[in-house]
């Protein structure tokens, strides 16, 4: 019996065996079986993580069907194609149709698959779709780490495609070395912890291009060969195993292709030389330090502009036709069109290429629609677009550009705050002759200082100025002043560039819990008054004093108003509505919490800031004959875009604001909605309305809250016209007003 049992024990074993044999054959083979492909994102593209799933197979491009697509067959493109993760995927031929065959459709993946290739589908190139159902994905912007290179010689790298870990310019001589930033040297690679060159053997203009616009230049120029070629010839150099290809129009290194192998088994490189780029900074960055230099260069007004955005070399594209600014539609925009704004200005390529207004709403008339640059453009007005079927604001384009290293955050620091966006700012500076880590005096720190430490840290837009701080304690050695003075306009990249004291500091209140404090925030609002409204209700009205106390009391008429009496006196009002609207990305609110807004017991309202708009009445020199001024006594969503957006009523002692995408009006007929120009004299003047004049809230673009008209008064009627917001012409235009358009209001009221 026992022996019955070891035999039959030793049959099972050996069927065991057999059949784990066979299994590991047929996997085995079925491993064998999944061939080698390359992916790829196209079609009309907003960021370098998304787009129309494009498969290279049997030596040709093709795309893949949406039927049965499903998210774990995202997640397995996205992770293929270097992304941590999917975030969406999108069928109907979002990004544009594709050409070429539909490689696979019906397409069901687990989700655990290295390759789509493994995925199973109806086979290669069997479909009955059509390339309006080409699918697309959206992968998340993290990538795995290491840039991802696409291989087009597919027997050169095993796998198709190959990552490394950075690439970088590195500076060889001592000068470029120190100098920020750097514009010259060795294209290295990182690849298992170790920086290596790359061989010049098949190295291109194109692909200096494209590093030099990575690396947040506009282009490539010249060095000195043979100065390189001697210092090379000393060291040996550790080479990387392959070439890159790239036509010059990519936006990143990794869109580009790999190339054959250009070094040797021995690791040697065929020119004995490692390839050197040198890049031409723009001008924002350009090592000029002397102002006679400086002026030698004034540049002409460009033909294109960045507004909304709250760091260097990024915001809403706007370009200038017959003396207007307008702005751009974002349909086909893509990161090609986009990368030509960024070279444009001075920038690099683009990181990103925005949709959707995601840098607010732009003012005035849309200029370009379906834009398509090859990439080589001088000017994003030499690509091809279409100025018909022109869009809404709400579809403005806009760009995040490559910039330079500067270094700038690094001579800068938050601490004591709950959060990263928040802090005692403490500033690398030179005192008693060494560089130490010290505190801002606070005196006269506002808004604008604020707006370039927040932009200089890379945290967005400056939420308040704080003067003195109730963060937590930093570092008590940082406790002492050393900076003070400080005056920016709000446009400089470093704090440093602003106007400040030397060596010599002055700051009575001293550092510590008397530091200059920030808050930043990722949006702003931004508001803008409508010109339009503004010229056709212009008016006049003779209105008695009887009427005005309350007015008085607010101080809204002039001095000589005082005294005079109340039933035999008038004044004369120049009367208007103000339609102000928020084109921003977020909530306008006031400075002052609701605790702090002050009752008004005659007009028996609050106002939640006592000053929210200037108006004053300027001779065509400049001089102010008359003033006036709003305070916010409502301020509310009057309209929006869609009524469910309405967040704001006064009424009931509510919440006070303007939200995103509304607007608020102060009707012509509403006490203070004027200007006293009882004592002024016939002629010929300038309208000046400014919202938020004194930069109490924060907001993406200050430019746009002023607004002039030109006005005709002949002591009895008076007329507006050209009324414009600041920033909506060119300078040219803006100096050449003289034109009469048309006479829209001309009519006197007597109460």
């Amino acid at each position: 019996m026992k022996a019955i049992l070891c035999a039959l024990h030793h049959c099972l074993a050996v069927v065991f065996l057999h059949c784990t044999f066979e299994l590991l054959c047929l996997a085995q083979n079925e491993e064998q079986q999944v061939p080698r492909i390359q992916l790829r994102l196209a079609g009309r593209r907003k960021k370098g993580n998304e787009g129309r799933i494009e498969v290279y197979y049997n030596g040709e491009w093709g795309t893949v069907c949406d039927d049965e697509f499903t998210f774990a067959t995202a997640n397995v493109i996205c992770k293929e194609l270097g992304f941590i993760q999917a975030e969406n995927w999108v069928p109907g031929a979002k990004y544009g149709r594709g050409e070429g065959p539909i490689w696979m459709d019906n397409i069901r993946c687990t989700g655990s698959e290295t390759t789509l290739a493994a995925c199973s589908s109806n086979g290669w190139g069997v479909t009955d779709c059509k390339h309006t159902e080409d699918a697309g994905v959206v992968c998340s912007e993290r990538r795995v780490p290491g840039f991802k290179f696409t291989n087009t010689f597919m027997n050169d790298v095993e796998d198709g495609q190959l990552q490394v870990e950075d690439v970088r310019i590195k500076g060889v001589f001592g000068a470029s070395r120190k100098r920020m930033p750097v514009t010259e040297g060795y294209v290295q690679v990182k690849q298992g912890g170790e920086w290596k060159q790359i061989c010049d053997s098949d190295w291109t203009p194109s692909n200096s291009r494209v590093i030099c616009g990575m690396f947040g230049f506009p282009g490539e120029k010249n060095y000195n060969f043979r100065i390189y070629k001697t210092f090379a010839n000393r060291k040996k150099h550790t080479y990387w195993s392959y070439a890159v290809n790239c036509t010059g129009n990519e936006a990143h290194l990794s869109s580009c292709s790999l190339g054959q192998s250009v070094v040797s088994r021995n690791s040697t490189c065929k020119s004995q030389m490692p390839v050197v780029v040198s890049c031409v900074a723009g001008r924002a960055f350009a090592t000029i330090t002397t102002t006679r230099v400086r002026k030698a260069f004034q540049a002409e007004e460009p033909l294109v502009r960045l507004k909304g955005g709250a760091k260097i070399g990024e915001g809403r594209v706007e370009v200038l036709k017959n003396g207007q600014w307008g702005t751009v539609c974002d349909y086909q925009w893509s990161l090609v069109s986009a990368s030509v704004v960024c070279r444009e200005l001075g920038f690099g390529t683009a990181k990103e290429a925005l949709t959707g207004a995601r840098m607010g709403q732009g003012i005035g008339l849309a200029h370009m629609n379906e834009v398509e640059c090859t990439g080589f453009e001088s000017s994003v007005t030499d690509c091809n677009f279409n100025q018909d079927n022109l869009c809404d604001h709400d579809e403005d384009a806009a760009v995040v550009c490559n910039i330079p290293a500067m270094g700038f955050e690094n001579q800068i620091r938050l601490v004591g705050g709950r959060t990263p966006f928040e802090g005692r700012i403490e500033v690398l500076a030179k005192k008693n002759g060494s560089l130490q880590w010290g505190t801002v005096c606070s005196d006269n720190w506002g808004i604008m200082e604020a707006m370039v430490v927040c932009r200089q840290l890379g945290l967005g837009f400056a939420d308040h100025a704080v003067q003195e701080t109730w963060f937590w304690e930093g570092d008590r050695t940082a406790d002492g002043v050393v900076m003070s003075g400080v005056k920016c306009s709000g446009t400089e990249m470093s704090l440093f560039q602003c106007r400040h004291h030397g060596q010599d500091l002055d700051c009575p209140s001293g550092g510590g819990r008397f530091a200059a404090g920030i808050s930043c925030t990722e949006s702003a609002s931004d508001l803008v008054l409508n010109p339009q409204i503004v010229e056709e209700t212009t008016y006049l009205e003779n209105r008695p004093m009887v009427m005005l106390t309350c007015a008085m009391e607010e101080k809204c008429l002039t001095s000589s108003a005082a005294g005079l009496p109340l039933l035999s006196s008038f004044r004369r009002l120049l009367r208007f509505s103000s339609q102000i609207h928020n084109n921003g990305q977020a909530d306008f609110r006031p400075k002052a919490g609701r605790h702090a807004w002050v009752w008004h017991e005659c007009h028996r309202h609050y106002h939640s800031m006592e000053v929210f708009t200037n108006y004053d009445l300027l001779t065509l020199n400049g001089s102010k004959v008359a003033e006036g001024h709003k305070a916010s006594f409502c301020l509310e969503d009057t309209e929006c875009d869609s009524e469910e957006r309405k967040n704001y009523q006064c009424a009931n002692f509510g919440e006070q604001g303007i939200t995103a995408g509304c607007w608020d009006t102060y009707r012509h007929d509403i006490d203070c909605q004027w200007i006293d120009i009882t004592d002024v004299s016939p002629g010929e003047y300038v309208l000046q309305v400014i919202i938020n004049p004194n930069y109490e809230v924060v907001e993406s673009d200050y430019t746009n809250n002023v607004m002039k008209c030109r006005c005709k008064y002949d002591g009895h009627r008076i007329w507006t016209y050209n009324c414009h917001v600041g920033g909506s012409f060119s300078a040219e235009t803006e100096e050449q007003f003289d034109h009469f358009p048309g006479l829209m209001s001309n009519r006197l009221s007597n109460w």
